[in-house]
Parts: structure tokens; sequence; C-alpha cells
């Protein structure tokens, strides 16, 4: 973009930046949420996932029709709504607070899930456009992933602080976290509402009619690409979560935690996120000048060797988390340090899966939004591993699927189907 187009595209991308905000803020909430209801309700570490089930359960019904609103109806439109949904969506996890319903809960969050979705499929193409593509797309998707660590490293530390002792451990605790969620859906609908937002995907009647010889899944870069977001969310998501999860838990439980109290755990939690934004501030500093191939390869080749120190590391080996004062095993420490290698996968992935499609942009961001539903599923399966297996042995989940991110990363990004005309 030149200066002008710069000068012009400002308030969009402030825009889409909030928008990131609220996407991190809500689809954190499970995380902190888990570990109320495994206590208010009992549940085991398999169901205390179900609330990211449920979140990212609606990107799989939600993902197609999202890109069809953003090809007839435009980024406001689809996001005006989005932001209306998401509003309902935490105010009905609200309610379960009030009836101490968990299935009234599961509710809130999948109705939750279909505003995320929704977000998601506006805020990624519209960044990457608004960028031009190419590397310079890739940063301003780095910039919006920092601000989207911003919300999701204060919500496990507010959430853990409303929490408390175990004993306080109900949702209608976490009940001001929810406030603040659904005062920042108004806040930006409102906002929203009288921001002028171009509209490069936007499809007119004609053009709705013309049917295409092909699709996004006619590039193997791309179907390969959308695996690789369905196995990042979930490991963006399952790191932390279990970790959360594994702290939290009584010592003297059957599958023994390490018995640390929520704010404490949050806190850590929240390092995590934490370490997230810096991997992103760094990105987006440096995505103009190193491609997202090179990013994505070396962050998933860091994150497979943190995850197999965490795996080895004796639990009885210790180490002092700065800043928060606690001894937790050195494996604790090493799940955290994984923050900045998640960082910078999503905008990386995403750069690569959508390079050189063209008219079919739109179209794949709708499938995106499908395979994030991975966000709810590996984290489950990772669940169910850690009942049957330990805490600690349930992150070869993760390793399997960083290994995935690194053959991405190396081979299936290459875009081999450039024959496929795109204008």
């Amino acid at each position: 973009m030149n200066k002008q187009e710069s000068k012009s595209y400002a308030l969009p991308i402030a825009m889409m930046f909030a928008l990131f905000f609220m996407i991190a803020f809500v689809t954190g909430l499970p995380s902190p949420m888990g570990v109320i209801v495994a206590k208010q309700f009992g549940a085991s570490n398999f169901e205390s996932q179900l609330g990211f089930l449920g979140n990212f359960l609606a990107y799989a019904f939600m993902g197609i029709p999202a890109g069809i609103m953003l090809k007839k109806f435009g980024y406001k439109t689809t996001a005006l709504t989005a932001v209306a949904v998401g509003f309902v969506g935490v105010g009905v996890q609200f309610l379960s607070g009030q009836v101490g319903s968990f299935t009234v809960y599961l509710g809130g969050a999948f109705i939750s899930g279909f505003s995320m979705c929704m977000l998601n499929a506006v805020v990624n193409p519209m960044l990457n456009t608004l960028g031009g593509g190419g590397n310079k797309g890739n940063q301003l998707i780095q910039f919006g992933g920092s601000i989207n660590s911003i919300g999701a490293t204060i919500t496990p530390i507010l959430v853990g602080y409303l929490m408390g002792a175990a004993a306080g451990r109900t949702i209608e605790k976490a009940s001001p976290a929810l406030f603040i969620a659904m005062g920042i859906f108004a806040l930006a609908f409102v906002v929203l509402s009288f921001v002028d937002i171009p509209e490069p995907h936007k499809e007119t009647a004609a053009e709705r009619k013309v049917k295409h010889a092909h699709s996004p899944l006619s590039f193997r870069h791309f179907t390969l690409g959308a695996v690789a977001i369905f196995i990042y969310v979930g490991i963006e998501i399952g790191i932390p979560s279990t970790a959360n999860l594994f702290m939290t838990a009584s010592k003297s439980a059957s599958n023994a935690g390490l018995g640390i109290e929520a704010t404490t755990a949050g806190s850590i939690v929240g390092l995590y996120w934490l370490l997230m934004l810096v991997g992103r501030l760094t990105g987006a500093s440096i995505g103009s000048k190193v491609s997202s191939k090179t990013m994505l390869t070396f962050v998933s080749t860091l994150g497979l060797i943190f995850i197999a120190l965490a795996i080895f590391s004796p639990v009885s080996m210790v180490v002092t988390i700065p800043y928060i004062g606690v001894d937790v095993p050195i494996s604790i420490l090493f799940l955290v340090l994984c923050g900045l290698c998640t960082s910078i996968m999503w905008g990386g992935v995403f750069n690569l899966a959508v390079e050189g499609l063209g008219k079919y942009t739109a179209a794949a961001s709708g499938i995106f939004m499908v395979m994030v539903c991975g966000g709810g599923i590996v984290p489950l399966l990772q669940g169910w591993v850690s009942d049957h297996f330990g805490y600690i042995n349930s992150y070869w989940v993760m390793f399997a699927c960083l290994a995935y991110m690194l053959y991405y990363g190396l081979i299936g990004s290459k875009n081999v189907n450039k024959d496929i005309p795109v204008e």
C-alpha cells in the first residue's frame, strides 16, 4: 500500500484490531470456565473441555455460511451480525450461572462460537487484503494477532482472580468477566455501525450467478493449510487449557495434579498468552522481511523441542515462575514457553494457504472457519488422554500436531496449482 492508501485504511484496520481483541477474550473463556465447571459440576477433564467443543463446534456449522455472508452482504453486515450474536452467547453463559446449569453454559458457549466464527471470517481476509497480501498482509495479521494475545492474556488472569479459592469456583463468581465481554460487544456494535469498511470481496448479483470451474479446495496448499488450521487451533487451546487443569487439580485426586490455587494458575496460564503477544509483536516487526514459510518452520521446530522437554522432564525438577513467585515443575515452564511458538502460526498458515487464490479468497475464509472446530476437538482428545494416561502424557497429542505444522511449513505450503485461473 502507498502512503495515501495506508492513511485511508487506518480506521478499518483499527476496527479489525478491536475485533481481534473480542475474539480472544470470548474464545479464552472456556479455559478458566473449565476449571469452574470441574469444581461446580464435578466434571472430568474430558467434560471440562466441552465448553471449547461447544464454542468451536459452531465453526463447523457456521464456517461455510460465514463465507457466503461475506460475499453476499460484505464485511460490515457480517461483523455487526456477529457482534449481536456474541452478546447473546455471553449473556446465556451468564444466565447459566444464575440457574446453575452446565447444559445452559454449553449452549452459551455454542452460541458464542457462531459469533467468533463470523468475526474470524471477517478480520483475517480483511487485514490480509488491506495489507496487499504477501509479507505485508502477513504483517498486519500478526499485529492483529498481538491485540488478540492481549485479550487472551487478560481472560485467564481475570477469571482466575474472580474465582479465588476452590470454594468460590462457580460460574456466578465469574459474572464480572462476562459483563465485560458483553460491554465490549455492545461498544463494538455502536462503533462499527459508524465505520466505513472497504468491501473488496462483496459480490454483485451478477457475479453470484457465475459458476466457477474450481474452488479453494482445488488448491493443494490450501487444502493442507485448512488441515493445519484445524490442528493449530487445537494446539493453541490444548497446551494452556490442560496445563491449567493440571495445576489446579488436587494432589490427592486419582489423576494427581499440582494443587495450585486458581488465581496463581490463571496468572501462569496468562504468561502463555503474554508470550504469544511477544511472539506476535516480533513476528509483526519482521513480517515484511521474513517469509511466512520460514517463520512457521522455525516455530514448529521450537515447539516440538519444548513439548519434548516438558514430557521428559521429571516432575521433581522445579523452577520458580518469574514475577509470580511460585515453584512448579519445569515442565510447566516449557509449556508456557510454547506461547512463543503458537504466536505466529495462525497468521503464517492463513497467509500461506490463501496466497494465489485470488477470487477464491472469500470462499477460502469460510472453509477455514469450519476447520477452526479443531480448537474444540483436539483439546477434547487431549482431555481424554489425560484422564486415562495422565496430564503430561497427554502432550504427546500436541507433539504429533506440531509435527504436522512442521510438515506444512516445509512441504505442504507450496502452491502446485498455479495453472488454475484466479482472476
